[in-house]
């Protein structure tokens, strides 16, 4: 693989696991020194010890929680300090529920919107001031649910839309910076997340977890369920130079689910 981010920063939040740890590996293979972020440090850990370091790279972890904002802030600080720059942000620490709308409490709607939205607004506004000099890339992690409707996920949706909305008009404030902001929106992704969505969702459906899944597999024009490793090639496109001259946009990365 081309070494296109050689010498390049890239902070990776909710990097533990799923979606996160599979974009911080796709970074690594592609040169960047990768800054992997996770309230969960064993986890962290992990990930950074599966991390290519082909161009002599050096990747660190740090512990972070997204919706404590002076935390954050004081990580950011830190990676600037340790890594001399920081060219590329992925917001992509995020966590999902389901419920029937008029069953949802309001901490499943404060637990989504200030993890997944709140934590990515925290994030740019703490990253601009590192990138309005030289330019950046960031890239932030919505979902299908940001492009299509559907049930039981009125609150974890709502979040995602927001994602949208913020990352659109985020990039048109900062393009004279040359700071691109883009976000992509996975679809049926199989991860640990979804393992547990599964089980839910088979409660709330009167479904086995298998017969979820087979759902998921026969709503996928492609006929297979999303990989990390799907969405880390999406934002690992978003965030080379082949990306340059792209701003603002949502990238499906659902196989198709979202148009059907």
């Amino acid at each position: 693989m081309s070494l296109v981010l050689g010498g390049q920063t890239a902070i990776v939040t909710g990097a533990g696991s799923g979606i996160g740890r599979a974009i911080a590996q796709r970074l690594a293979q592609m040169g960047a020194g990768v800054a992997v972020t996770d309230m969960n440090l064993a986890a962290a850990e992990e990930t950074k010890g599966l991390l290519d370091t082909q161009s002599g790279q050096v990747h660190r972890i740090y512990g972070l929680n997204v919706i404590d904002k002076e935390q954050m802030k004081e990580v950011f600080a830190k990676i600037h300090q340790d890594y001399g720059r920081i060219d590329i942000l992925i917001n992509n620490a995020g966590v999902s529920s389901m419920g029937r709308y008029e069953e949802l409490t309001e901490k499943e709607w404060d637990d989504n919107i200030d993890i997944n939205l709140k934590g990515q607004f925290f994030g740019m506004q703490l990253i601009l001031p590192y990138m309005k000099e030289k330019g950046g890339k960031i890239c932030n992690t919505a979902s299908m649910a940001a492009l299509k409707c559907g049930t039981m996920l009125a609150h974890y949706a709502a979040s995602k839309w927001g994602v949208a909305g913020l990352t659109r008009n985020v990039a048109v404030e900062y393009a004279k910076y040359h700071i691109t902001v883009n976000c992509v929106c996975p679809g049926f992704v199989k991860t640990s997340m979804q393992s547990r969505e599964i089980v839910w969702e088979g409660e709330l459906r009167g479904m086995t977890p298998q017969e979820v899944l087979d759902d998921y597999v026969r709503c996928t024009p492609l006929g297979r369920l999303c990989y990390p490793e799907d969405v880390a090639k999406g934002v690992g496109f978003l965030v080379s130079p082949d990306a340059d001259f792209i701003t603002g946009i949502m990238l499906d990365i659902s196989g198709g689910a979202a148009i059907v």
